[in-house]
């Protein structure tokens, strides 16, 4: 018997807030790929998008069930045709419910969350994705104390809804060091600086060999960690999306892995955006 049909997972970095109008190479392979999603018959249907974003964390895990959440416009300084765009997909309560039941059974005390609103880390790649907003979208808190480990761990309780049409997405960044961002003041089409290179790559590496404890060690392993990734919120949902996709859990099968974007934007802005199936 032939196992059920999955939709695939997807890790991608969502860059600065202006990606929602300077869309780089990166802006259409992922509206390109959305079509696909929704306009063939290589995926079960499209029920609604599951989506992890640093830019919502909280003590301890939560799942927003707004049904309808508004556009959260969580960024200053940048020009005024950003802060008019709107990206009204509705929310999925059943869904949300769904969610909040497969983490509690997995032993994560997540919480219902029905005031919250997209934020940018989550709506600025779901307009490339799905630009119609006709896709239900339920937001999944990053906990404030988890690390690679506990991230993977929420993304693995999801990764049953992949049967049920569901699309899960870890969306953080490659590479997010604001310091040198803001200090440096790059343009957008600045060549790469080579820490962003070796250090993308090396996680590419370590993806594509499935190899788990040697990413979930990135921070002492990889090349200019800490560096690219001062902090590391921005590149824990990498791990959500690896989690849902079970990816390096010892199965029979390794996960599949499509790079579709190597993009750097700004000099030091990783764009990195790869499909797990």
């Amino acid at each position: 018997m032939s196992s059920p049909m999955k939709l695939p997972v997807l890790s991608l970095s969502h860059g600065s807030p202006m990606f929602a109008l300077e869309t780089g190479q990166t802006g259409p392979i992922l509206q390109n790929f959305g079509q696909q999603l929704q306009g063939g018959a290589r995926f079960p249907s499209l029920s609604g998008v599951v989506i992890m974003s640093p830019h919502w964390m909280t003590h301890g895990p939560a799942v927003m069930t707004n049904p309808a959440p508004p556009t959260w416009h969580d960024f200053g300084g940048f020009p005024p045709a950003l802060y008019q765009l709107q990206y009204p997909a509705p929310g999925a309560p059943a869904l949300a419910q769904e969610v909040l039941h497969a983490l509690q059974a997995a032993g994560v005390p997540a919480q219902a969350d029905a005031k919250r609103p997209l934020d940018h880390g989550a709506w600025v790649p779901l307009m490339h994705l799905f630009p119609r907003a006709d896709v239900p979208v339920v937001q999944v808190a990053l906990p404030v104390e988890a690390g690679p480990r506990e991230v993977y761990a929420l993304g693995h309780a999801l990764r049953h809804l992949r049967e049920q049409g569901v699309f899960i997405v870890g969306s953080g960044g490659m590479t997010h060091n604001l310091g040198e961002f803001f200090g440096g003041r790059p343009e957008l089409g600045d060549p790469a600086d080579p820490y962003v290179i070796a250090f993308s790559r090396w996680v590419e590496d370590a993806v594509q060999a499935n190899d788990r404890e040697r990413l979930f060690n990135y921070r002492t392993l990889a090349p200019h960690a800490v560096r690219a990734h001062p902090s590391e919120e921005h590149f824990l949902p990498i791990f959500f999306a690896l989690g849902a996709a079970g990816w390096g859990d010892g199965g029979t099968t390794p996960s599949r892995v499509n790079y579709m974007s190597r993009e750097v934007m700004y000099r030091y802005l990783a764009m990195d955006a790869f499909v797990l199936q």
